[in-house]
């Protein structure tokens, strides 16, 4: 098997995984988001500190809150992908998961806008088609909600004003998932430490539910290892194709097996958006380059 090929195969694991997970959060009821995004933080934190020191990279990461301004930035992420994580696995335990598929179907037009604002990228005409579609089958589910969909904008925005921190920061995901995870240890582990003294927590009620808290943190950090092989073997416009793979697959789950209610005009204004995204993909390829190629992680 070539190297071309195994990047192909990680990439396409990645977002498969990431794309899977509606069918994984469920399995931890009756433990509420915040435990389960608690668990995730810790067993994830431990996870990688583990990998780190196979690795012999975990002095280096430690290092690097040496620097206050790096410090802030990697709490700023903390704080961001906390957000992300507890309002997605809000959504997938309370039957949003159409909501939240939106929210990752509307990030790669968001960040692109975000390399305009920030970045200075000029944006070609191409792009502005795409930004076009993507706002009218916004304003479409806008109001075929009846109200703005909090869910999609809140994990939208939420996520890519994480990858421009990231993208600033300039760090592989192992590395910058320790550090994020460091830095929420006090609550998230303080949080499980005060369930558990009120006989609340969820951890050891049960041998099957146990290990599958712990394995919050296995797939949170098995897909950004599989991302991180992708990435070097892989041209990065590939790897910025992949990412429409998990909310595509979490748009299937929603509609086919968890049955979510889809009435036409819903159905209307998800076409719309995926109009944007082939417009985008398409400039993708043409240029052979993405806008955000180096933020393309999912939660």
């Amino acid at each position: 098997m070539t190297r071309y090929q195994k990047g192909l195969i990680f990439g396409f694991s990645s977002y498969t995984i990431w794309g899977l997970f509606p069918l994984y959060w469920p399995l931890l009821k009756p433990a509420n988001p915040v435990e389960i995004v608690s668990h995730r933080a810790v067993w994830s934190l431990i996870i990688c500190v583990i990998l780190l020191i196979i690795g012999r990279q975990l002095k280096e990461t430690w290092a690097m809150f040496r620097s206050p301004k790096i410090a802030f930035r990697f709490a700023l992420a903390a704080a961001l992908i906390s957000v992300n994580w507890l309002t997605y696995i809000y959504a997938v335990n309370h039957q949003h998961i159409v909501e939240a598929s939106l929210g990752y179907y509307m990030q790669p037009i968001l960040l692109v806008g975000m390399g305009i604002l920030f970045f200075k990228e000029e944006m070609r005409k191409i792009q502005w088609v795409a930004f076009f579609f993507a706002v009218v089958g916004v304003v479409i589910l806008t109001a075929d909600y009846g109200s703005l969909p909090w869910i999609s904008f809140a994990l939208a925005f939420s996520w890519s004003s994480y990858s421009l921190v990231k993208k600033k920061l300039n760090l592989g995901a192992l590395q910058g998932l320790a550090v994020e995870t460091f830095i929420s240890l006090p609550f998230y582990g303080g949080y499980l430490i005060w369930l558990s003294s009120k006989g609340q927590g969820q951890f050891g009620h049960g041998a099957k539910l146990s290990i599958l808290l712990i394995g919050a943190g296995v797939v949170t950090a098995v897909p950004l290892l599989l991302f991180n092989g992708a990435t070097t073997r892989i041209p990065l416009t590939m790897v910025g194709l992949f990412q429409y793979l998990t909310p595509t697959l979490q748009f299937c789950i929603a509609v086919w097996i968890r049955h979510e209610p889809m009435p036409t005009a819903r159905w209307f204004g998800f076409v719309i958006i995926w109009i944007a995204l082939i417009t985008l993909a398409y400039d993708l390829l043409k240029s052979g380059r993405s806008s955000n190629n180096s933020v393309a992680e999912f939660d």
